[in-house]
């Protein structure tokens, strides 16, 4: 991309603009003064992003398998897997999910997450909710959980961002979209996630660009500084914010020039173990976090990335299309599990493989609440590409749990073994999830800041309980 002085100023006024409509607080409004919990089990979270919605009766929670066949009727297709058992007796995993089911005895599965209702079903929305624990939208920019995890523990290592993204674009469809809750929103830009686009780039995310002398460099930050006072941040952000910015861009800086940089470049790991991780950008960011986590990173979420119509956004050929899925995750998700487990990591690292809903071949939203179509779904199957789950189903989604105290061979939840496959026992929600998240790291459940003259909680109105029965 050719850039100009013009571009530059442009897009720079635009970012600073961005970042001021998270809010304007006032510094001593975030200076923490929320409790923590001294019997935390959990150092770190590695959020593994199933974007798209994970059909949960093709995944983590099979059903009745039933076989394409041209003339075969829609209703009767529960699943479009076989079902294969794990090493938990008597629980079974979907087929292409084999290695994951091998390392249960390490975790919990979550059968039973029910989605927000929010009408017309859109994933960025659902993502938004999903990782903030709001709904959009909201008068203030709701921070991501990650950017919470950052505000209120720190880093565990200074060098290393304590909030890192690897894995998602913001050039594909509702590039815009996802953007709104990539962000540390009125907690400052340098809570604020790192991003990695492509993990096998990854070192170029902490590398001045080809061709850049380290002076040039230093001289291009400071401009970088002289722009900041020259836009409408310098003229109107609150001293918070501008002092926020700065240090975003001293933590990149001090990190472009560390040994700990080397964690970003996945060419040093042994060949047999890189071979392992290499199944596309979702493996090889599995093998980043694992990395990053060893060097002391605080929240890492490693996306399948959201486009709209691809990955396991399945509209249609929903079968064919998990086939490649499961391929991409397995080995990654369980080597991951068993690296971690190898070196002691485990015991302080929770782990969550997760996604905003899930899908079903006949239920658009949830059987007491369906809204609007999306998809065209012929009550009979002719064709492979009508074969798999491609609506959007909101009321029984799958979930994986690992490690920072989480209980090992576990199952939490159950869904219908009959459509609609719906939650039947121990529903739990999208606030509960984050504070039994906040609970294994030791973070109040009435944790909050003053924004707008009124608190503004981790969770809507500090109300969210932790799920203890997850715990060990």
């Amino acid at each position: 991309m050719s850039w100009n002085r013009r571009d530059f100023l442009k897009n720079t006024s635009a970012a600073t603009l961005a970042a001021m409509a998270a809010g304007i607080p006032l510094t001593n409004l975030l200076s923490s003064c929320n409790k923590k919990n001294s019997h935390a089990t959990a150092d770190t979270v590695i959020l593994l992003w199933m974007a798209g919605g994970m059909a949960h009766t093709d995944t983590f929670d099979p059903k009745k398998y039933t076989p394409f066949s041209k003339g075969m009727q829609a209703n009767s297709v529960l699943s479009t897997f076989k079902s294969v058992p794990t090493i938990l007796d008597g629980v079974h995993f979907s087929e292409g999910l084999e290695s994951i089911g091998k390392v249960m005895d390490k975790g919990t599965v979550i059968r039973s997450y029910v989605a927000g209702d929010m009408g017309h079903i859109l994933h960025s929305r659902h993502q938004y909710h999903w990782h903030t624990c709001y709904k959009p939208p909201q008068s203030v920019s709701a921070p991501h959980i990650g950017s919470w995890i950052a505000k209120e523990l720190g880093p565990l290592n200074p060098v290393i961002p304590a909030f890192i993204d690897i894995g998602q674009r913001f050039t594909l469809g509702e590039g815009e979209e996802l953007k709104a809750f990539h962000t540390a929103g009125f907690l400052g830009n340098e809570f604020g996630p790192f991003l990695i686009p492509d993990p096998s780039a990854g070192l170029e995310s902490v590398q001045p660009p080809v061709g850049m002398s380290s002076s040039r460099f230093e001289r291009r930050n400071k401009l970088y500084y002289d722009l900041i006072n020259q836009s409408p941040m310098g003229e109107y952000g609150s001293d918070y914010q501008k002092e926020s910015l700065k240090r975003s861009m001293e933590q990149a800086y001090i990190l472009l020039n560390s040994p700990e940089a080397k964690a970003f470049d996945l060419s040093q790991e042994p060949k047999e173990i890189y071979d392992i991780y290499n199944t596309g950008k979702f493996g090889l960011g599995c093998l980043m976090a694992r990395r990053l986590t060893e060097q002391g990173a605080r929240f890492i979420s490693v996306t399948t990335e959201y486009e709209p119509f691809k990955g396991w956004d399945t509209h249609d050929n929903g079968y064919t299309r998990l086939i490649d899925m499961k391929k991409q995750i397995d080995g990654p998700v369980a080597q991951l599990i068993k690296d971690l487990d190898k070196t002691g990591r485990l015991d302080r690292t929770m782990v969550i493989l997760a996604s905003e809903f899930s899908r079903d071949m006949m239920v658009e939203g949830r059987p007491d609440l369906k809204v609007q179509e999306q998809v065209e779904q012929p009550d009979i199957i002719q064709d492979i590409k009508n074969y798999g789950m491609h609506r959007h189903f909101t009321d029984g989604c799958s979930m994986l749990m690992f490690g920072g105290g989480i209980k090992k061979g576990n199952v939490y939840g159950k869904t219908a073994d009959e459509r609609p496959c719906k939650t039947i026992e121990n529903p739990i929600v999208i606030d509960q999830v984050h504070q039994s998240i906040y609970h294994a790291l030791g973070i109040a459940p009435d944790a909050n800041y003053v924004v707008e003259k009124r608190p503004f909680y981790t969770t809507p109105d500090g109300l969210g309980k932790p799920v203890l029965d997850l715990f060990s």
